[in-house]
């Protein structure tokens, strides 16, 4: 323990260059850190503008009754050269036809832990696209539930699902992003 040396009723400190670290500390490296650690924080963690985590793209996810966030947003790139009907293994579903092109590997796999009442998948992009969807219970397709952004809704069972995002143009990709809920008040389409 450093003892302090008394001059004239006035305390001295025995070590003043560490008091001067430590104001240098206080005034200029802490807040530089903070704004650092901030900035850090921000650019490393994805997010989307409305404050949700970005997606992975092309990523696959397990869904159990009341997820969240509701709506969860997958996200990718649609297209790819083998024509929706050979994925699909028939022309038409009844959500809709098997068109459009994808890749041979499907662009995202969804688990459900259970059975799902109501679940939607509505594709989101700014070309048209179309969907196919494989799992418990067969296939099924769809284009332009939306103008020309496809979606599949209804009832869902447990399981494996495997979805395809296609283009209409061989080799021609498109970004997008899929919305899926579970709340049919936040399908436009009430089904």
């Amino acid at each position: 323990m450093h003892k302090s040396v008394q001059r004239k009723g006035k305390r001295k400190p025995r070590f003043p260059q560490f008091r001067l670290t430590a104001r240098v500390w206080a005034h200029i490296c802490a807040p530089t850190l903070a704004i650092a650690l901030a900035t850090s924080i921000i650019c490393l963690s994805p997010t989307t503008t409305s404050g949700q985590p970005a997606a992975e793209i092309f990523g696959n996810i397990t869904l159990s009754p009341r997820f969240s966030p509701d709506p969860f947003i997958i996200r990718g790139v649609s297209g790819g050269s083998i024509p929706a009907p050979t994925i699909a293994q028939r022309e038409n579903t009844p959500n809709g036809p098997c068109v459009g092109l994808v890749d041979e590997e499907p662009d995202h796999r969804i688990v459900l832990t259970a059975f799902f009442n109501y679940l939607s998948l509505q594709v989101q992009s700014s070309q048209d696209t179309t969907i196919v969807v494989k799992g418990p219970g067969g296939s099924w397709c769809n284009d332009d539930l939306d103008g020309k952004n496809p979606g599949i809704a209804g009832q869902w069972l447990k399981g494996t699902y495997e979805v395809w995002v296609g283009s209409y143009e061989s080799e021609k990709y498109y970004p997008y992003i899929i919305k899926i809920t579970a709340a049919p008040l936040l399908n436009p389409f009430g089904r």
